[in-house]
């Protein structure tokens, strides 16, 4: 994950930041409390300290993973009007595939939702995609031969 580039819409990151703040202040909170169980119980391991430890194991996981994406962001915005017409990360594109019309939108991994129209820039058609224009007909081959024929490329305000 180091060197990644996350690629978030400012309602997403701020839904990551507001996530952070919470397990951060949780992780003090049972660190800190009384809740904690002893390490033994008479002479074995207390089998709820192990839990216990798991548990703040998952926490710090998640921790890291989102201060990770909080500190590699790059916002979604839109293009200056000369890059408009091709398709970058942001982009809403209308595609034909053998007579077939589509529409998504490009996202970042995070956001990706297909059932809603929304791909990865990392999945194969969102990467194939990426810095085309109208009227480009794209073949990806994934996992069989596919055309798209670019219709429309619209960015909405982000």
């Amino acid at each position: 994950m180091d060197g990644k580039i996350f690629y978030i819409t400012k309602s997403k990151l701020q839904e990551l930041k507001k996530e952070y703040d919470e397990l951060l202040d949780l992780e003090r909170r049972k660190a800190l409390g009384d809740a904690a169980p002893k390490i033994f119980e008479s002479e074995d391991l207390n089998p709820e300290f192990v839990s216990f430890q798991e548990d703040i194991g998952f926490l710090r996981s998640r921790i890291d993973e989102l201060k990770n994406i909080i500190g590699h962001h790059e916002l979604i915005k839109n293009p200056g009007k000369e890059k408009r017409n091709v398709i970058g990360v942001g982009a809403k594109v209308r595609i034909d595939v053998n007579g077939q019309k589509d529409e998504f939108t490009i996202v970042g991994t995070l956001e990706a939702n297909p059932a809603i129209g929304k791909i990865s820039n990392e999945s194969p058609v969102g990467k194939a995609l990426l810095g085309h224009k109208i009227g480009d007909e794209v073949v990806v081959s994934s996992p069989i031969k596919t055309t798209y024929k670019i219709k429309n490329i619209k960015y909405e305000r982000s």
